[in-house]
Order: C-alpha cells, then sequence, then structure tokens
C-alpha cells in the first residue's frame, strides 16, 4: 500500500501550482491562469490519489489516459507533469509558450513527455476521449483485463461543451456505454466575452443524462481534496455508463481582484495581482516558488505510486494466450508482411476504387490484429465494411466494426484518440465532400502524428445527381496543403491496394480518395511508391506528357490512343500522391518530365496548385452540377473528347 501525501504537502502542492499557473503566463506575457488556479486541487487529487500512471514509465500501456480538452489551461498540466517527475524542469517552465520550449501555448503529443493529445480547439480533446475510451475497452475484451484495463479521464470547459463536435461525440459515447470514461467539466460559468449567460441556458445535467451519460454533480467541493478523490472513486467505479461530473468551481480562485471575473482567463495577472494572490495563499511572494523538499516528496510518492501499477506487466501481458496479437497490435506489421494476401487485377477488371478498398482491407485483416473501421452511416458507399467482423457494442465490446452515425466531426475526433491510445489502426469513411466536417481533427491529426486512415469515396463530380453539394472540387487541394498529412487519390484498383500499404507504412495520417463509378484497371500500382509513375510503355520521344490522378488516369490512355491515331506521341503520368512524390520521387523527374515536353495536368478538381507540376492544367474550377455522373463530367470538360480538343489547340 502506498503510502498517502500529508494534509500539509497537499496544500502546499495546491499553492505551488497555482502560483506556477500565475508566474508562467506573467513571464510570457501570455497564457490562461484562471482555469489552471481554479482546478490545482483537482489536477493534484488525479495525479497523485486517481491515475494509475508511471513517470517513470509514461508509455505504460496501460496507463490512465488523462486528455486537458479544455487546453488553454495547458499551465496546469504542466505543472503537474514538473511536479510529479516526467522531466520537465523550472526552466522549462520559464519558458512558457515561447519557441522551441517543452511547454507550448497548447499541450502537444509527442512533443512533452505525458501529454497525450494534441488539444487545443475546444471539444476536439472530449471526442480524442471518447476514441480512446472504444479503444480500451476493444483491447480489454480481446485480450484481457490483464493487459488492458483502464480510465479515460477527461477535462471540459463550458467552451468544449458549447461547440458542436461535443454533442456528437457525447451521443456516441452514451450509446457505446462507455464505463470506463469520465469527463469532469469545469463549471465556472465564465467565457472569453464574460457569463456564459450571454450566449448560453443548456441545462448540461439533462442533456447528457438524456444521451445515456452517468450524471454527478459535485457541487462546491473544487478546493477539498477528499471530497474530490471520493467523487473520482466514485465515477470511476460506475459501470453501465459515462460519468459526468459537473464541478463547479471559481476561476482565478484565490485572487482577491479576478475570482469569479472573466478577466482572469485569457489575460495574465500583472505582478501587483500575482503579490496579492501569493499573500492570500502565504506562500513567499517570489517566482516559481517550488520547495526542493516538497517537490522531491511528490515526486518519490509518484514514482513509488507508479512502479506498484507497472512492475507486474510484462508478467501480465505474458499471461495472454496470442501474445504476438497482442504485440502487433500495437506495433502495426509493414505491409510486406502480407502483401502475398493482397489482391492484384489485370486489365479486363473494372470497379469502384471504394469497392477496392474494402477487398484490401478484409484481405489484411488477418494480419492487422489492431485494424477497425467504420463510418459515418455510409459503410457500404465508402467501403470501409469488414466482412464477418461484428459491431462495437456495449454487448459485443470486441467488435471491430463501428458504426459512428451520422457524426464526421465526431468520428475523426474519435479516431485520432483511437490512434494515439495505442493498440488499434482506425481507418474511418465518408464522403469526400464531408471532409469539411472533419477537417479540425484531420489537421489535427496532422500535427499529432497519429497513425489513421480516412477513407473519402465519392470523390468528384462523378457523384452525379446529387448536385454540387456533394461533388467535392476544392476539397483534395485542401488536404493537400495540410503538413504531414498523406493525401493519396489512386488511379484504379492496383493502385487503391498500394495506397492501402502504404498507409498501413505510414507513420502518421492518410488520406486516401476513392470513385464512387467503375475504372478499369490501367496500372500496376507502382506509381503510389514513389507519389507519381509512368502508366503502361514508356514512350519514346513524347510531345506531351498527360498527367492525372485517379479516375483521369484511365481517362488520360484513352486520350493518348486517340492523339497517337493522329501521329501525336503522349506520355501518360499517374500522380497519386503530390506529398510522396515531393518526398520520394523528385529523383525520377528527368524520366517522368523530359526537358521541354509541356505537361498537362488533367483532375476533376480546382486546378490551383497543378501549376507547380504541369505548363497547362485542366480542371473544374466552379461547383459542380446535378446530372448523371457521366455526363456531369463531360459538362464540365473532363472528358476524352475534350482533352483530344485541348491537346491539338497547343
Amino acid at each position: 500500500m502506498v503510502s498517502r501525501l500529508s494534509a500539509q504537502q497537499d496544500q502546499d502542492a495546491v499553492n505551488l501550482i497555482r502560483g506556477i499557473s500565475m508566474d508562467a503566463p506573467l513571464v510570457a506575457k501570455s497564457g490562461h491562469q484562471g482555469t489552471a488556479m481554479a482546478l490545482a486541487p483537482l489536477g493534484h487529487v488525479l495525479y497523485s490519489r486517481i491515475l494509475r500512471h508511471d513517470p517513470k514509465k509514461p508509455n505504460w500501456q496501460n496507463r490512465d489516459r488523462f486528455i486537458l480538452s479544455n487546453g488553454h489551461a495547458s499551465i496546469l498540466q504542466y505543472a503537474l507533469l514538473y511536479l510529479n517527475g516526467y522531466g520537465l524542469e523550472i526552466d522549462d517552465l520559464k519558458s512558457f509558450r515561447q519557441f522551441g520550449s517543452a511547454t507550448p501555448g497548447h499541450p502537444e503529443v509527442g512533443h512533452t513527455v505525458g501529454i497525450e493529445v494534441t488539444t487545443g480547439p475546444l471539444g476536439q480533446g472530449f471526442a480524442n476521449a471518447v476514441g480512446m475510451a472504444i479503444a480500451e475497452r476493444n483491447l480489454r475484451a480481446r485480450f484481457g483485463a490483464s493487459a488492458c484495463d483502464h480510465n479515460t479521464f477527461v477535462l471540459v470547459g463550458d467552451g468544449c461543451l458549447m461547440e458542436g463536435i461535443s454533442h456528437e461525440a457525447a451521443s456516441l459515447a452514451g450509446h457505446l456505454k462507455l464505463d470506463r470514461l469520465v469527463c469532469v467539466f469545469d463549471d465556472n460559468a465564465i467565457t472569453i466575452d464574460g457569463s456564459t449567460s450571454l450566449s448560453c441556458s443548456d441545462d448540461v445535467a439533462k442533456r447528457f443524462a438524456a444521451y445515456g451519460w452517468n450524471i454527478m454533480n459535485l457541487g462546491e467541493i473544487a478546493d477539498d481534496c477528499d471530497a474530490l478523490e471520493d467523487a473520482l472513486l466514485t465515477a470511476r467505479a460506475n459501470r453501465g455508463a459515462p460519468t459526468l461530473c459537473i464541478l463547479k468551481s471559481h476561476i482565478g480562485t484565490p485572487s482577491p481582484d479576478f475570482t469569479d471575473a472573466h478577466e482572469a482567463h485569457g489575460n495574465p495577472f500583472t505582478a501587483s495581482h500575482v503579490s496579492a494572490t501569493k499573500k492570500v495563499m502565504g506562500i513567499p511572494d517570489e517566482p516559481f516558488w517550488a520547495p526542493k523538499d516538497l517537490v522531491n516528496a511528490i515526486r518519490s510518492h509518484a514514482a513509488t505510486r507508479g512502479l506498484s501499477f507497472t512492475s507486474s506487466y510484462e508478467d501480465d501481458l505474458n499471461q495472454i494466450d496470442e501474445r504476438y496479437l497482442w504485440d502487433a497490435a500495437w506495433n502495426t506489421p509493414k505491409s510486406s508482411s502480407f502483401s502475398s494476401l493482397l489482391p492484384v487485377f489485370d486489365s479486363t477488371t473494372s470497379l469502384a476504387t471504394r469497392q477496392v478498398i474494402q477487398k484490401a482491407f478484409d484481405a489484411s485483416l488477418p494480419a492487422l490484429p489492431g485494424l477497425i473501421a467504420g463510418s459515418a452511416d455510409l459503410t457500404g458507399n465508402t467501403g470501409t465494411k469488414l466482412s464477418k467482423q461484428v459491431a462495437q457494442s456495449s454487448n459485443a465490446p470486441d467488435g471491430r466494426q463501428i458504426y459512428f452515425g451520422i457524426r464526421e466531426h465526431a468520428m475523426g475526433a474519435a479516431v485520432v484518440g483511437m490512434a494515439l491510445h495505442g493498440g488499434v489502426l482506425p481507418v474511418c469513411g465518408t464522403f469526400f465532400v464531408f471532409a469539411d466536417y472533419m477537417r479540425p481533427a484531420i489537421r489535427l491529426a496532422a500535427i499529432s502524428k497519429a497513425k489513421c486512415v480516412f477513407i473519402f469515396s465519392h470523390d468528384s463530380v462523378g457523384v452525379g445527381e446529387d448536385g454540387p453539394t456533394h461533388q467535392p472540387i476544392e476539397q483534395l487541394a485542401s488536404l493537400r496543403v495540410i503538413p504531414g498529412l498523406q493525401v493519396i487519390r489512386p488511379a484504379d484498383p492496383n493502385e487503391t491496394i498500394a495506397a492501402w500499404c502504404a498507409a498501413v507504412d505510414h507513420d502518421g495520417p492518410t488520406a486516401i480518395i476513392l470513385s464512387r463509378q467503375n475504372v478499369l484497371s490501367v496500372t500496376d500500382g507502382s506509381a503510389v511508391s514513389h507519389g507519381a509513375g509512368i502508366v503502361g510503355h514508356k514512350v519514346d520521344a513524347p510531345q506531351f506528357v498527360l498527367l492525372a490522378t485517379g479516375s483521369e488516369v484511365g481517362l488520360c490512355t484513352q486520350v493518348a490512343t486517340e492523339l497517337l491515331a493522329s501521329n501525336i506521341r503522349a506520355q501518360v503520368v499517374s500522380m497519386p500522391s503530390w506529398d510522396r512524390y515531393e518526398l520520394l520521387g523528385k529523383n525520377l523527374v528527368n524520366e517522368l518530365f523530359p526537358k521541354g515536353v509541356p505537361v498537362i495536368s488533367v483532375e476533376a478538381g480546382v486546378t490551383m496548385g497543378w501549376q507547380k507540376y504541369a505548363d497547362h492544367t485542366i480542371g473544374i474550377d466552379r461547383f459542380g452540377a446535378s446530372a448523371p455522373g457521366a455526363i456531369a463530367l463531360k459538362e464540365l470538360g473532363i472528358s476524352v473528347d475534350a482533352v483530344v480538343k485541348f491537346v491539338k489547340s497547343l
């Protein structure tokens, strides 16, 4: 049994956290001290009494996950990581919000040890937590509680719950009865503009109860460590539903000037305000007060607790019947290990690439025990159906098929949370035009290097009759500009298989863009490897290069055939991935694009960006139109006749 800290040590720890929460923003002239000050007791209780964690093994697989969804209060978590021995020191806190420091303005996973997800855009962290809870339960059901049996704690504020993503994520979590998920709502009734009464009169308790959550109204216990511990232990023990703990706090407490004032949210206190608050707390009026004896005692306590959790874990893992599957789930095998299982398509094959991706999933599923897939009510449409896999539910927690419902916002963020939890390789799908709903999550996936796969089908005006609201025009360009996001638009079945392999092998997020309509198999798939490649045989002394992606590659092969009948030699190049080409294929530039030979890009979307690779661009720089897909493409200039005419005009 690990001994507890004394009551005096608890109070001193809370005061230390509150002092740092004021000092760091004061030095930075930027930051949000008010929430961190109010929640210092909660944070201290979580780290010292509740969370199963080990600062010496911060990546221990069975640790409790803690997510600060209201990431503007990052100084709270940094102070806790410093105090508990995660590697941060006083100099790091003094560099709060400075270039290159370990204490950036909002928590960043992979940048600071002990941070689980990158938070900041409000509500995203809450939805990440839902994904983490899904991953934990699935792994526990499949591999046993000795390997995986932990909780996810997420701290949210009024802003997180106002954002629309929280509604979707809370609804999904309640439906799935994710009972290892505990959300603490910091009910301080303050936003940047002022009181929440300016803009919101929701009854949060009733809202979450309607979603199927267990509700605990904690009342005025924000400064009572023992009461907070009792409440969190009760919440953690609840089964059958996720739990929402509503904690009434007072932003900026115990400041004599700004307690309960909206100015405490994002405006650093002045030096005199900090001094006045430290006087109230009874601590020395010195910057970054951190008595060595206190810090050492808390770090020793954290290390002892941590060791009690982790010391026998390897023995626990060895009890798993199929340990190799657990290891493969946590360390995704390279595609080369299962490439022989994947289908190969000949030139007679005509399939929509959204159909092919499902074949890729099914073929590789035995080799990828971490693979979990689902979509936003478009499972069959997007190819994200795993054959013979049951649906994830409270009755079937081992299910590897997730039905996210019509919740693209929450789906995207939950998938990021699942990926960052580890042990799963999450895939989600929707129509490409609705990537706009998921953009914040996709962007955070790229920042976080979260290994997840976004499947976007119905990739052009070939969608057809649904019209411009459902026909993606600018979406491909908008994804290509996100740093760190691997974007692949395969031309045909073989490139689709190669795209899946590239996604599995990539250390980060991938977006695969797929067709609704059938496309002929015209490539061997090799262009994906370097991002671009010659289609078919190499043309001697070509007069033009036709550069395309997706279904337009097949169109360009037809164009090349017609041009040859007029004694015009055109080489077709498929460029399924700009980012892979920039990273891996630039050495092929002279082979793909002979000097002096005009390059014409053909893509059924906006032409923006193609100017880097092409001398002339053919695309759709307007919104689409409601018509059968083939007619929409033809009327908007994506047809064999239109491209042939254009080339001849040159």
